[in-house]
């Protein structure tokens, strides 16, 4: 059961590209967990604490969708444990999430373009900062 305040699962397993080449972009148990972890535990939360919205351009990835867009095989966005967000003040979410927040992975994409975030919901979380 989806039990998220902010985001809707829809929006979290999205993609044009799966729409566009007819591909059921759809997570199994394990990685609906993670997804629904990831929501709750981070996404939420980072949302309440914000104050405004923010947008999934990216969440959770089937592998055929993955490789056409040229995710890296490993991508957590297959796992579930990952979304690639944006909103009006990405300077601001962005640490946010760094100094408030739980997290597995944080990726500054293209000067703040957008924001890599992952969390696993079982393991060590790496807190892993990277600009690409």
């Amino acid at each position: 059961m989806w039990k998220a305040k902010y985001f809707t699962f829809e929006e979290m397993i999205h993609s044009d590209t799966a729409k566009a080449k007819g591909i059921k972009n759809i997570p199994d148990p394990e990685q609906f967990e993670n997804l629904s972890n990831l929501v709750v535990k981070l996404l939420d939360p980072l949302r309440e604490k914000f104050g405004k919205p923010i947008k999934v351009n990216c969440g959770f990835r089937s592998n055929e969708v993955n490789k056409l867009v040229g995710g890296v095989p490993t991508s957590q966005h297959c796992k579930g444990e990952a979304a690639d967000i944006t909103s009006d003040d990405n300077k601001r979410l962005f640490e946010l999430i760094k100094n408030e927040f739980e997290w597995d992975q944080l990726i500054n994409e293209h000067n703040l373009s957008w924001i890599h975030v992952s969390l696993k919901k079982t393991g060590k979380n790496r807190k892993q900062v990277l600009k690409l």
